[in-house]
C-alpha cells in the first residue's frame, strides 16, 4: 500500500491505521527530533500533494477485506509522512472516511496552519484532533520546531485558541520535550498560562526515544518529565 499503514498499536491510541497526506517529509516544520529525519521540502503551500482519491481507493478495499481487523480499530488517524493540513483537501477526505467506516478519525498535525479559518472548518469533522505546542516562546520555537519562514508561535498558540471554541471533538495537546533546550521549569511555567487558555482535553507529555533529525538531541529524564507533569496539572499525562 502506498498512502496507508498498519493497524499500529500505540499507548496513546489503542490501536489505529495510518494514512499519510502528503509524499515523504513534505511539512511545514523541519523539527530537530523528528524520527523520519530531516524535512525535504519545508513549506506552507497547501495542495492536493497525494489525491484524495487515490487514498479512498486504497482505504475502501481493506476495510471491507479485512473486516475483523478493522472492527478492533480505535482510530484512522491521519498523519503520515509529514504534515497531513498541507493537503487541502483533507476535509474531503474525512467526511469520505466518515461514509464508509464508523471508526473514529484522529488527526495528528503540528498546528501550525491552525490560525487559518480554512483548515479549522477542514478538521471539524474529526473526532479527535492532537496538535503540537513545544514551545511559549519564538526563541524556543524556532530551535526546536524550525518553522517555514512566515510561521510563529503567537500564530500556532492563537490557531489553537480559536480551534477550541471551535471544535466540538477531542484535542490532545502533545509538548514534545528535548533536554537542556525546553525543559527548563520557567519554561514550563510559561507554557501552563498558555495551556491554560487553548484548554485541551488532556496534555501530553512526550520526549524523544529513537533516531532524531539531528544528532545529540537528547531525551528529558523522568524526574524532569514528572515534575513537568506536576506544574501543567491534572490533564497532563506522560506518553
Amino acid at each position: 500500500m502506498k498512502y496507508i499503514y498498519g493497524p499500529l498499536k500505540s499507548r496513546r491510541l489503542g490501536k489505529s491505521l495510518g494514512v499519510t497526506l502528503t509524499p515523504y517529509k513534505i511539512c511545514s516544520f523541519n523539527c530537530v527530533y523528528c524520527q523520519l529525519g530531516k524535512t525535504i521540502n519545508t513549506t506552507s503551500e497547501r495542495r492536493e500533494y497525494i489525491p484524495i482519491q487515490e487514498i479512498i481507493n486504497e482505504l475502501r478495499p481493506w476495510l471491507q477485506n479485512n473486516i475483523l481487523e478493522a472492527k478492533d480499530l480505535n482510530y484512522i488517524t491521519l498523519s503520515g509522512s509529514g504534515e497531513p493540513t498541507l493537503n487541502i483537501k483533507i476535509g474531503q477526505l474525512i467526511a469520505e472516511i466518515k461514509k464508509i467506516t464508523p471508526v473514529p478519525v484522529a488527526v495528528i498535525t503540528n498546528a501550525s496552519l491552525l490560525n487559518e479559518a480554512l483548515v479549522r472548518q477542514a478538521l471539524s469533522c474529526a473526532d479527535l484532533i492532537i496538535p503540537s505546542l513545544d514551545a511559549a516562546t519564538p526563541a524556543i520555537f524556532t530551535k526546536v520546531d524550525r518553522p517555514k519562514e512566515g510561521i510563529n508561535v503567537e500564530g500556532i498558540i492563537n490557531g489553537l485558541i480559536v480551534l477550541r471554541k471551535e471544535f466540538k471533538g477531542k484535542i490532545w495537546l502533545e509538548v514534545m520535550l528535548i533536554k537542556g533546550i525546553n525543559d527548563d521549569l520557567a519554561h514550563a511555567r510559561k507554557l501552563k498560562d498558555i495551556i491554560a487558555q487553548i484548554n485541551p482535553d488532556k496534555i501530553q507529555l512526550n520526549s524523544p526515544v529513537r533516531t532524531t533529525a539531528e544528532d545529540n538531541i537528547l531525551a528529558v529524564d523522568k524526574k524532569r518529565l514528572e515534575k513537568f507533569k506536576e506544574i501543567l496539572g491534572d490533564k497532563a499525562e506522560i506518553i
